[in-house]
């Protein structure tokens, strides 16, 4: 187990900073973003406490703290672990292709800060963040809470999830409905470096079981730009195969072949109802959610006029 000074480098308190105000701009950013998306239709029926919060109209009455008001004078309510307004679900990718990175962070550890940065600020709003890591199997999993101090466990989790193997993403996509079966987010952050079509029927399959489904596709420059011009030697993450070659004379069959794919995927998720991010390693993080959550909230408010 990876010690928490070096989990900390998942945690980037500037950038964190600066997209906790995304969330503190306004309440209807957290009740139009995430709460109203999968309201809980078990209000009651938990017996964990798991938070206060303060009241806001329309609460039911019967889970006011009253000793907390005649302390404060204030009124809060009691918020159980069921009561959550999301249930997050982070799916992330730690295969050996992950590795790869050609500026300050690999794909591994900008994906491992953006879900940490995504649990940060679902538990800051109450809701209850699960995370899922996975290559070929499911590598570490964490139970959904929303507990304050279930951030730690998350990036433990992460820490310990060092890139290996091959992604298979078809058996881990259904192994996360299993995991986490009822309804909530499903937030799948990965290189997508795997068989397309059991990519599709995995999320698909999340789809059906009534789950909101996000893919932020997580890939670095040099993937997406080629930038390569002298004689290079490629080896591969996930294969024992290398190539020695003239970059130059692959470059134009690469872009194509990547574009063709990145295509697919858009498509895909498109005809599933299923959100799509292409982010680049080389975006600052808090601009890659902030575009994240503007999209959401956009959409919010498209389909709730």
């Amino acid at each position: 187990m990876a010690s928490i000074s070096s989990d900390k480098r998942f945690l980037h308190p500037a950038a964190l900073a600066r997209i906790s105000r995304l969330e503190l701009r306004a309440r209807h950013v957290v009740e139009g973003f995430l709460s109203g998306m999968h309201q809980s239709p078990y209000h009651g029926q938990s017996v964990e406490f798991a938070v206060h919060r303060e009241y806001t109209p329309g609460d039911d009455l019967r889970h006011v703290d009253w000793k907390v008001w005649a302390k404060q004078d204030r009124f809060y309510v009691k918020q159980f672990e069921e009561e959550t307004n999301l249930r997050l679900a982070l799916l992330v990718d730690v295969s050996a292709s992950m590795q790869y990175g050609s500026g300050p962070l690999t794909k591994y550890e900008y994906a491992c800060t953006l879900a940490v940065s995504l649990a940060h600020l679902a538990l800051r709003q109450q809701d209850a963040v699960g995370c899922l890591a996975f290559d070929e199997a499911v590598r570490v999993k964490t139970p959904l809470s929303a507990r304050h101090n279930h951030l730690e466990t998350i990036i433990h989790a992460l820490a310990a999830s060092n890139p290996a193997q091959k992604t298979s993403l078809t058996e881990i996509l259904e192994q996360a409905g299993d995991a986490y079966p009822r309804r909530g987010m499903m937030v799948l952050i990965s290189d997508l470096l795997a068989d397309r079509q059991g990519l599709m029927k995995g999320l698909r399959d999340l789809r059906q079981r009534g789950h909101d489904v996000l893919v932020l596709h997580i890939l670095d420059d040099d993937e997406l730009d080629f930038p390569f011009t002298g004689p290079t030697r490629f080896e591969g993450l996930e294969t024992q195969q290398t190539l020695t070659c003239n970059p130059r004379a692959l470059r134009d069959g690469y872009l194509a072949a990547l574009g063709e794919f990145l295509g697919e995927v858009r498509r895909g998720c498109a005809s599933n109802m299923i959100d799509y991010a292409l982010v680049r390693t080389s975006q600052p993080l808090d601009a890659a959610l902030a575009a994240f959550l503007s999209n959401r909230l956009g959409m919010h408010h498209r389909n709730h006029p």
